[in-house]
């Protein structure tokens, strides 16, 4: 296939990075890449949905996977896959032999091995600058959900109007189901049968880098998962922070012992990451070296500084975040040219077990299956009655309207189309009849 034909498709498919940001796929496939990866390393504690739709559409992602390297012209395709994951890498082991180019990388249970700029260097060996795009080193990488969503697009003419999300946590039957884009979380997490919480609080995405949601946020096609967690779990209580309290804590119990710089992964690769720095330089308001500040805006916000590393339990990742965003809000733009310095020889040893991560988290007793339901498995025990779609669920300019209040749609339809620039088209979910357009929604409502 061309590649413009094949960019052509992704983007009036609306295939996004499901998971992430939602980087535009189209904007992905370059002639550059010598490389594809596909990152089954399943981030973060308690996600499986990527490992468990590789292993029951293995001969679709491994076909598409390949279908991408040639159209962009790479010379090898490679699965990054947790060697953990042996039911999956069964799966793969009965296709991947038509596929000369086509390699597994097997990953330590480490987080954050889903890191796309860990996963480059475990997988190829090569270091992507701080701040810099993995195509300048010649990859591309494709998480395997977004591989399935090329092959719904190219094989099946199915544009992306659902998601795979995992519901797990303080629920009756933890479960991951393919559900509407533009469901509600409490309608989602019905599928999961009783919410044995008391006090239950959602956590949208993965217990390190998700965000704290409510019964009414609805998922996007980067929803990964629902995590229902008492309000009184020490995860949502750190989750629901308040910045000002943070600066004061670290300002009278940060001492400075570097832990939190020396188990960061990206600062273990070379890049000018030292939370400890910036511990000290915030706290005190010290502004005298601008580069610890500057150089926030190569975290990558995993998170481990503050969930696992820190023993006074204080927050860099959080306090970076907010300086980050005051800086974008200031016009200030990442620092340029910046060259990584060596890999760090003590990185091997200072990889952070998974289970431990679980452990430290309080979620051990989580750590449970959640089976993959067949699709269609919402249609048949049906919970949701309106969806909500927003028009930016991805990196780059929202989607315009192309509907109005209304009118009747049918799941699958465009009913925004890419907004100029970097943009994908939106669709809807369901069938229905719309019920609000504004210029960062649209509610339909689902026909009976």
């Amino acid at each position: 296939m061309e590649i413009q034909t094949l960019k052509q498709i992704l983007q009036e498919n609306g295939v996004v990075g499901a998971g992430g940001a939602g980087f535009p796929t189209y904007a992905k496939l370059d002639e550059r890449a010598e490389v594809i990866l596909m990152n089954c390393a399943e981030c973060e504690p308690l996600l499986k949905l990527h490992r468990q739709l590789l292993e029951q559409h293995a001969e679709e992602i491994l076909k598409t996977f390949d279908m991408i390297a040639q159209t962009v012209g790479a010379k090898e395709a490679v699965i990054g896959i947790k060697r953990e994951y042996k039911a999956t890498l069964k799966a793969i082991d009965r296709y991947i032999d038509a596929y000369p180019n086509m390699r597994v990388q097997l990953l330590d249970s480490a987080y954050p091995m889903g890191d796309e700029v860990i996963l480059i260097y475990e997988a190829t060996g090569r270091v992507i600058r701080p701040g810099g795009l993995p195509i300048e080193e010649g990859v591309a990488v494709f998480n395997v959900e977004t591989v399935y969503n090329v092959f719904r697009a190219v094989e099946q003419e199915t544009p992306v109007l659902d998601k795979l999300v995992s519901v797990v946590g303080e629920v009756e039957h933890p479960v991951t189901v393919r559900v509407p884009v533009g469901a509600r979380i409490k309608d989602v997490v019905a599928y999961a049968g009783a919410v044995t919480a008391r006090e239950p609080a959602y956590l949208i995405g993965g217990p390190m880098m998700g965000n704290l949601g409510d019964e009414t946020t609805v998922v996007t096609k980067t929803t990964n998962a629902v995590i229902v967690l008492d309000s009184s779990h020490s995860l949502i209580r750190r989750k629901d922070r308040n910045a000002a309290i943070d600066l004061k804590r670290a300002a009278s119990s940060c001492c400075q012992c570097e832990t939190c710089t020396s188990l960061c992964p990206r600062h273990a690769l070379g890049h000018p990451i030292e939370p400890h720095k910036f511990m000290r330089s915030a706290a005190n308001k010290d502004f005298q070296d601008t580069n610890v500040f500057l150089n926030t805006f190569f975290c990558s916000s995993c998170g481990l500084c503050e969930n696992f590393s820190c023993p006074q339990g204080l927050s860099p990742r959080s306090l970076i975040a907010d300086y980050k965003l005051g800086l974008r809000k200031a016009g200030v733009k990442p620092p340029a040219g910046v060259t990584p310095a060596p890999v760090k020889e003590s990185r091997q040893y200072r990889k952070v077990p998974e289970e431990r991560l679980a452990a430290r988290l309080g979620l051990t007793k989580y750590d449970v299956e959640a089976p993959l339901q067949a699709d269609g498995y919402w249609k048949e025990h049906v919970q949701i009655h309106k969806v909500k779609i927003n028009l930016s669920q991805h990196i780059g300019a929202p989607a315009v309207p192309a509907v109005e209040k209304g009118a009747s749609v049918k799941a699958g339809q465009c009913i925004a189309g890419p907004g100029q620039g970097l943009s994908v088209a939106i669709h809807s979910s369901v069938d229905g009849t719309v019920q609000e357009v504004t210029d960062r929604y649209i509610t339909i409502l689902i026909k009976e």
